[in-house]
């Protein structure tokens, strides 16, 4: 028992990291594809797509996203909105991992059929 429980311990430290990792992932990426639901809706503002990221991250981020950031641009044809943070470490004085994601999608705009 005594050299096995390490492994144990082991074992289950790193699926709770891993876990940790996967829902600090998840919170970004819903902030991500929330904010580009609002930039790219018909007349949206410039800043509207990072300031629904960011209220999605005040609601729901805590300690799970840590130093989170949001940058979101337009070509005018296309917006794309990217959540940055660190995930939250299982062990004292081990960083934990940098996250990124990020939704890009069309804007929408008038057209004239057939052009």
């Amino acid at each position: 028992m005594a050299i096995i429980f390490p492994f144990v311990l082991l074992v289950a430290i790193a699926v709770i990291q891993a876990s940790m990792w996967y829902f600090a992932r998840e919170i970004a990426l819903t902030a991500a594809r929330e904010g580009l639901s609002a930039a790219r809706s018909y007349q949206a503002g410039p800043g509207e797509g990072a300031q629904r990221a960011r209220e999605v991250l005040s609601r729901t981020a805590g300690d799970s996203l840590m130093g989170s950031s949001v940058a979101a641009g337009s070509t005018g044809e296309r917006v794309n909105v990217q959540v940055s943070g660190t995930a939250q470490s299982m062990l004292p004085g081990v960083p934990g991992l940098r996250i990124t994601q990020s939704a890009s999608g069309p804007v929408e705009r008038w057209t004239v059929p057939g052009e």
